[in-house]
């Protein structure tokens, strides 16, 4: 049953156990200053204190608006309890899966509950905790921080960075300093997967513009090479159409080379001059594609 609690009397211990999302919170202080909260905030009860577990942004926007008291429901005596109720509904309260693995990683590491034990309890798989718990396990504090702060948006993480961590053998530390650059600066999705395609697998020069904070030049490179289909300029056409010309009359040469038609002497003397000439130049030649190779390699 709800009841009454007067705001002041609630403890924020896992404020940041929940995702900010300022838009939402923004419609949300609309419609509760228009009706009032409907929907009872939730906790556990302690001896010292009322612990809010679910209802942060309807805490805050009653802060704002100076509302003395809220409804309250309470989901247990203990944290363990109401942590548990607040999981096995999550789908109802909407808790993202990041919410969901603040949460489990309180279960097992503050409560002291092993990834078995927190299964049963929620009907869930043992991979369905191990996943979540991943999912904490490779971010570091700072990133946490600011995922949950609402400074970097939750989707660029999972579906951007995460992978080029798998994937790409990007270290941690990488990671924090992108989302430390591109964090509370207002980008797109899009904008934060074409600045990290840049940063984890372009030259220095585009990771340090980033790492300074110098957003402006890199999205503006990113931009105009956009306005190729191909995404290269001229001169960088003209060299891809020299390669690919020369990898196909090298398979020519060497599929006809070979060929019994080959038996007058005017071809004999005049292919032995062609031949040498492409021979003294041969070291060279493989020496300047072997670095073109390597450089492209490595950007």
């Amino acid at each position: 049953m709800a009841r009454e609690i007067e705001l002041s009397a609630l403890d924020l211990r896992y404020e940041s156990f929940r995702l900010k999302q300022a838009a939402l919170e923004e419609r949300l202080l609309g419609s509760i200053a228009q009706r009032g909260i409907e929907e009872p905030l939730e906790g556990v009860e302690l001896k010292a204190a009322s612990v809010l577990l679910n209802g942060f942004k309807r805490y805050r926007c009653a802060r704002k608006l100076c509302l003395p008291t809220v409804p309250y429901a309470c989901l247990g005596q203990d944290e363990a309890t109401g942590i548990l109720s607040l999981l096995r509904t999550s789908n109802n309260r909407a808790l993202s899966i990041l919410e969901q693995a603040a949460f489990i990683d309180e279960l097992k590491n503050a409560r002291q509950m092993s990834v078995a034990e927190i299964a049963v309890e929620l009907s869930r798989s043992k991979a369905w905790v191990t996943v979540r718990l991943g999912l904490l396990a490779e971010m570091s504090a700072e990133v946490r921080r600011r995922l949950f702060a609402g400074a970097f948006p939750v989707y660029s993480y999972m579906y951007t960075l995460r992978p080029f961590m798998r994937l790409k053998g990007v270290s941690a530390r990488e990671v924090e300093e992108f989302v430390a650059a591109l964090s509370d600066k207002g980008l797109s999705v899009r904008e934060v997967e074409q600045l990290a395609q840049g940063f984890f697998r372009g030259p220095e020069s585009f990771r340090q513009e980033i790492r300074k904070g110098n957003l402006a030049l890199p999205l503006e490179r990113i931009r105009q090479a956009a306005q190729s289909p191909d995404g290269c300029s001229e001169f960088e056409r003209v060299l891809l159409k020299d390669l690919e010309l020369t990898q196909k009359y090298m398979q020519r040469v060497m599929g006809k080379s070979q060929d019994q038609r080959l038996s007058s002497r005017a071809f004999h003397a005049q292919c032995h001059l062609l031949s040498g000439g492409i021979l003294s130049r041969a070291r060279a030649f493989f020496h300047t594609l072997r670095q073109l190779h390597d450089r492209c390699g490595q950007a």
